[in-house]
This record gives structure tokens, C-alpha cells and sequence, in this order.
């Protein structure tokens, strides 16, 4: 009843909510984005390690989609008041998993090794995987030219610049841990969450062995489309991949993922590109897909596996 999952940002989180109710727990697995990870005031953050946390743990603030619930963040107006690096908000109980983290790292532990440490305190049965533990960092070239790490781009500006490219530094030199490996080879399905595809799935791909371990299991692979409507529900998914020269619709979704997954499931609004994803050769499931609705993140996560078991 293995269940493993391709995971980054907050659609991931949100499925993994469902899965967790739908199935098993302990045969939910994780793999997740480390690319977006950044060092500041001295301290390791891990942004989509930490959103699929709180979500699973279910502390995640509901209004922000990320931190915790019931936040403060005083250390912040202290740095803010010495005119620190303030960009990037962590609130006060969200400082203690990021101290833990780095001091850990410092110790000599693996990313694999923290984050279940840190998963395991709050109670979560699924496993949660990095990718890898070596560093990877997404770096993103803007239409000027200049590059800038992917929270510049994404906080500090607040994704709200042009852009002409990305690349992760580091992929090229990163092994994919033999628990990620056993994950991928051992699922009865694999899902890629509705994720952002060039910002959150690009660069678990872009790490050596992922894609190839995933392709040789292509026909139980089910992948879910950020993309409803022609837009993503939320986060710059669609200008992205516009702005690299793609389609923004569930079509240009299927193109990225045809030699991945053989079933992409697709909102109700996106039902006339049914003929469109099987001249892809890929299966079309139509169901609701915005899990902000009641119900509807477990129901998706029944029907991926339903559709990786019977593919």
C-alpha cells in the first residue's frame, strides 16, 4: 500500500493532509524539495521540509500557508529595529526548528537524520524525505540578467519580476539518498503533488538517478496539475512557466510530465483537454482538485492511488 509522493510548496502539504486520511500514514512517504533551502542569520531554513511539517503536524497557519499557527514574531521587529536582514519573516516558535536544525547539521547529522528527528516530535507518522542532504539551491535569472537565489526572487520580490531561467546549483553533484531510491521503487503509486513543476518538482528531478528511477515506473506514476483554469491556484506557477516559454494550461502539464506518470488528473473546469492529454498518451482522470474544499484533498489522494494500482 505504498504510497510515495513528489512534493514541494502547499499544494504538496495539502495532499499530504489527505493521504494521511485516506491511506495508511506510515506508508505515506515524502520525497521533497531541498532547492529552495537558505541560510540566514546563520540558521539552515527549509521551507517545504518544514510547510509539509506543520501541515501534517497540523499547526500550519491557515491564513498564510506557511509558519505556524498562533506565530508572534518579536525576534523579528528586534532585527528589523537594527536594521537587520528582515525580508524573509520567521516567527518565534518557528525559530526553534530552524535552531535545532542548524545545530544538528553542525553535530554532523544528515538532513534525512533532522528531519525525522524534528518529524517525529510532533507526532507525524508518514516520513518525510529530503531529496537529498546534499546542498542544492535553485538560482533564478531574471529577465536583466541578474541572477538571484529563489527566495530573493520569491520573497523579497515578492515573485514579482520577469524571468528567463533557472538552474540548480549543486544537482549536477547531488546523490539521491538510498531511502528516496527505496521510496521510488517500492511504491505501489507514485504522485506528483500539485506543485509548482518548475520551481518545486524541476529540481527533485534535477538530482541524478530521480528521473530515470521514476521513468522505469512510469505506467503506476499519477501526477495531479497545479494548474486549473489556465492559472495556479497560488505562487507564480503560471507566469513561470509562461515566461520560460511554456503552456500554462494542463496540457503544458502533461507535455512536462508524459514521460513521468501515465495518469494526470485535471480539474473539472479543464474537462475539453481530455482529447488533448491522450494524444499525449496519457490517461485524463476529471475530479475536483482544489483541496481548500471539504473533503477534497483525501478524496484526490484515494483516487491516485486507486489509479496507480490500476493503471
Amino acid at each position: 500500500m505504498k504510497h510515495t509522493v513528489l512534493a514541494g510548496g502547499v499544494g504538496a502539504a495539502r495532499y499530504l493532509q489527505g493521504a494521511i486520511t485516506a491511506l495508511d500514514p506510515k506508508e505515506v512517504t515524502a520525497i521533497v524539495n531541498v532547492a529552495d533551502d537558505i541560510t540566514l542569520h546563520g540558521l539552515r531554513i527549509c521551507p517545504d521540509l518544514d510547510t509539509c511539517t506543520y501541515t501534517l503536524a497540523r499547526q500550519i497557519d491557515p491564513h498564510r500557508g506557511w509558519g505556524l499557527t498562533n506565530e508572534t514574531f518579536t525576534a523579528m521587529k528586534s532585527l528589523s529595529r537594527y536594521g537587520g536582514h528582515d525580508w524573509f519573516s520567521l516567527g518565534d516558535q518557528d525559530l526553534g526548528t530552524h535552531l535545532y536544525r542548524t545545530q544538528r547539521l553542525n553535530e554532523g547529522a544528515t538532513l534525512t537524520e533532522v528531519t525525522a528527528e524534528i518529524t517525529n516530535a510532533w507526532g507525524i507518522k508518514a516520513t518525510l524525505l529530503p531529496v537529498t542532504n546534499d546542498p542544492v539551491e535553485t538560482k533564478v535569472t531574471l529577465r536583466s540578467g541578474q541572477e538571484v537565489g529563489f527566495q530573493e526572487y520569491f520573497v523579497r520580490m515578492a515573485h514579482n519580476v520577469p524571468i528567463s531561467a533557472l538552474r540548480f546549483s549543486g544537482a549536477p553533484h547531488a546523490t539521491p539518498t538510498p531511502q528516496v531510491i527505496k521510496a521510488i521503487e517500492d511504491a505501489e503509486t507514485l504522485v506528483i503533488a500539485p506543485s509548482n513543476p518548475v520551481a518545486s518538482i524541476q529540481p527533485i528531478l534535477a538530482v541524478p538517478g530521480i528521473k530515470n528511477a521514476i521513468k522505469r515506473r512510469r505506467a503506476r506514476n499519477v501526477a495531479v496539475s497545479p494548474i486549473i483554469g489556465g492559472r495556479a491556484l497560488k505562487g507564480p506557477a503560471d507566469r513561470m512557466l509562461k515566461e520560460l516559454g511554456e503552456e500554462a494550461t494542463v496540457v503544458g502539464v502533461a507535455r512536462r510530465y508524459r514521460d513521468l506518470a501515465a495518469t494526470l488528473i485535471i480539474h473539472n473546469i479543464d474537462a475539453e483537454h481530455v482529447r488533448d492529454i491522450k494524444a499525449l498518451e496519457m490517461r485524463a482522470i476529471v475530479m475536483p482538485t482544489i483541496m481548500s474544499e471539504p473533503g477534497v484533498s483525501r478524496a484526490l489522494a484515494q483516487r491516485c492511488h486507486q489509479a496507480g494500482k490500476n493503471p
